[in-house]
């Protein structure tokens, strides 16, 4: 059961070989999967099932995706092929009718698993991004959203920020029009920028203004609308992002002119499309903040292990206190943002309001799991920069 109350109509298929119980594949899942008693039967089921699939990606894979650039096709595949695509989207199209509590648990699993952002960040929007079409769209537009998506068909981005618009949102300036030909399309003109996997995704969530702010009447969130339709190379320009680190997924800076949407593609009505996506990002926030604490506990994970082995004059290092007490610290700060995560995603579950929350779990993770990847560098000494230990890859 989950903390909804509600009984998932099954678990996600798994392939057969997901589920071996060779010693190996037992003995690395369980070097990074300690045991958490406040979850749920549901959760750990998910913790244990997701795990036997992450240790077929060891750290050399992800290592390889974000050297050379490379998305990772083959982890993506996996997941959606075993059915997690659409872990917390209803029975009835084709998901499992879990929770977001037990979505956090499968994408902090992930993250700690060694795959960190590179990981989650491939396959975050599948798992999240169409909240809004769950709880606004129309039956035809679930029936013709949703499957593709959970199946792994449709990979989608997500479109909101802009040049020149971060988080003051209700100034948007990218617009839809209706087609002075043709009533039933939209015209949308504008640029986007920090979209993630817009150089793989066949399908884009879009907030753009159709109501000049200047004319709006009533409070500054009206006039915003929300699509999700297909990303029409055609008329959209994708630039990537030269980033400083997760190379294996792509950001990019978007630009588009006259390019024709479908009304059929609306999400609620025109000029509530506010309300719409903070429904969307509110779980987007907490389950980041779940993937950001899987991240720390794996950079802490890899400190003490070197801790323990790397020898000076000696000793082991981690027997030293000025290496003990920041990874202690870090410990701590990590279970206490995984905790308030949990929490948040119980509430979320339980149709509390979560705005609160939301924020403060996304900052608190943040914050937690920047320091634990600082302090596992420095742990490591010189080697913290050396790719062969994985910890740069975290920090970065």
């Amino acid at each position: 059961m989950g903390s909804t109350g509600i009984r998932p109509r099954e678990l996600p298929k798994r392939s057969a070989y997901s589920f071996q119980t060779k010693r190996c594949l037992n003995a690395r899942a369980a070097e990074y999967l300690p045991d958490l008693p406040d979850l749920t039967e549901s959760q750990r089921s998910v913790r244990e099932a997701i795990s036997k699939i992450c240790v077929k990606f060891p750290d050399e894979y992800w290592l390889d995706c974000d050297v050379n650039k490379r998305w990772p096709r083959e982890f993506t595949s996996t997941i959606a092929r075993d059915g997690w695509l659409g872990i917390c989207m209803p029975a009835e199209y084709g998901g499992s009718a879990l929770g977001l509590a037990e979505a956090v648990a499968m994408m902090q699993t992930i993250s700690e698993s060694g795959g960190g952002f590179s990981a989650t960040s491939s396959i975050h929007m599948n798992i999240f991004g169409l909240a809004p079409v769950v709880k606004y769209g129309t039956e035809e537009q679930k029936r013709r959203f949703l499957p593709p998506l959970i199946e792994g068909k449709d990979t989608a981005c997500f479109a909101v920020t802009e040049p020149n618009t971060g988080l003051d949102t209700l100034k948007l300036q990218s617009t839809a029009t209706r087609s002075p030909t043709d009533p039933s399309t939209y015209l949308l003109n504008g640029s986007k920028t920090w979209t993630s996997t817009a150089q793989h995704a066949n399908k884009i969530l879009i907030l753009v203004r159709t109501t000049p702010l200047n004319i709006v009447t009533t409070k500054p969130s009206q006039g915003l609308s929300l699509f999700y339709t297909p990303l029409d190379r055609t008329a959209v320009s994708v630039a990537e992002i030269a980033k400083m680190g997760r190379a294996a997924v792509d950001t990019n800076t978007l630009h588009f002119s006259d390019w024709r949407v479908p009304a059929s593609d609306l999400i609620g009505s025109e000029g509530a499309g506010f309300a719409a996506i903070l429904h969307g990002m509110n779980a987007e926030r907490i389950l980041l903040a779940g993937e950001a604490v899987g991240l720390g506990f794996a950079a802490l994970r890899r400190a003490a292990r070197y801790a323990r082995e790397r020898v000076v004059f000696g000793t082991p290092i981690g027997a030293n206190q000025g290496v003990q007490h920041p990874l202690a610290a870090s410990w701590c700060e990590l279970e206490a943002a995984r905790l308030m995560v949990n929490r948040a995603a119980q509430m979320y579950d339980e149709g509390c309001a979560t705005g609160e929350y939301a924020n403060a779990v996304k900052y608190l993770a943040g914050e937690a799991a920047f320091r634990a990847c600082e302090r596992a560098v420095m742990a490591h000494g010189g080697m913290g920069y050396a790719r062969e230990f994985h910890v740069e890859r975290a920090k970065y």
